[in-house]
């Protein structure tokens, strides 16, 4: 016979996947792993400390990006990413920089003051949702040179990294118009790079989010990582299938209203 706090494990590992899911969904419909989605999500359904939500957040992500590596590894080549090599190595080295600073700056912060901070990060990416909504993304001028494109690629890359581990983020929302816009590449590309880009990335902000102690993230693997990485997954698949029918202009204007709504009020109390 099961008792409470097995059934409570259950509710809570049954919620985390319902969570995983339906922002999984979202995510596949607009081509990002949906983690802006999931921390608002994490501490208002879920109830984590804001602090503990982030991490969680990161790991999940990862999950969502090792799959999507896989898939993008069956499916598509890297050889349109190679001439843009020294714009991804520059981009990866500032995010590794910028997720290995996040934390410590997190630590610095009070409570109100990060939950302001992630609230103002979030409202800045459901406002970059809404531009591209009536701005699609397409081929921009491109940074030329090896040089020109390590350097701005670490200059940008610092910052992302930086947004990806404070919100638990792939960064892959801010990754890909700076591909497009920055260095020319195509969208499709953009997103093979923005995942070899981005797991690095939040596998470091794991761990100097754990270093931080911080981070229970052991507790948490069987009653919510795992539950809400396989919904990601899932759902994932299944909004990547119904992106080929639904308009995507739509759908990033509503979810990036609903992100806006998520940071003005359902961050705002925490």
């Amino acid at each position: 016979m099961r008792g409470p706090s097995q059934a409570l494990g259950g509710r809570r590992a049954a919620l985390a996947f319902g969570v995983g899911l339906a922002v999984g969904v979202l995510g596949g419909l607009i081509g990002l792993g949906g983690a802006e989605f999931r921390l608002p999500a994490l501490v208002r359904l879920l109830h984590y400390p804001l602090r503990r939500a982030v991490p969680v957040n990161l790991v999940v992500s990862a999950f969502t990006l090792g799959a999507a590596l896989i898939v993008r590894s069956r499916t598509l080549s890297l050889e349109p990413v190679v001439p843009y090599a020294p714009a991804v190595v520059g981009l990866l080295a500032g995010a590794l920089l910028g997720a290995y600073l996040g934390p410590a700056l997190a630590l610095r912060l009070s409570a109100r003051q990060f939950a302001r901070l992630v609230a103002a990060l979030l409202l800045g990416i459901g406002v970059l949702l809404i531009v591209e909504a009536f701005i699609p993304l397409g081929r921009g001028a491109a940074v030329t040179g090896p040089p020109a494109m390590v350097l701005s690629g670490l200059a940008a890359g610092a910052g992302i990294g930086l947004v990806s581990s404070l919100l638990g983020v792939a960064g892959g929302e801010l990754i890909i118009p700076t591909l497009v816009f920055i260095y020319g590449m195509t969208v499709k590309d953009a997103g093979t790079g923005a995942v070899l880009i981005s797991l690095p990335t939040v596998l470091v902000g794991i761990g100097r989010w754990v270093r931080t102690g911080e981070a229970k993230l052991r507790a948490e693997l069987g009653e919510v990582i795992l539950p809400m990485g396989a919904g990601s997954v899932l759902g994932a698949a299944a909004g990547g299938l119904l992106a080929a029918v639904a308009p995507a202009p739509v759908i990033k204007l509503l979810l990036g209203l609903i992100l806006v709504f998520s940071a003005l009020r359902g961050l705002g109390r925490h």
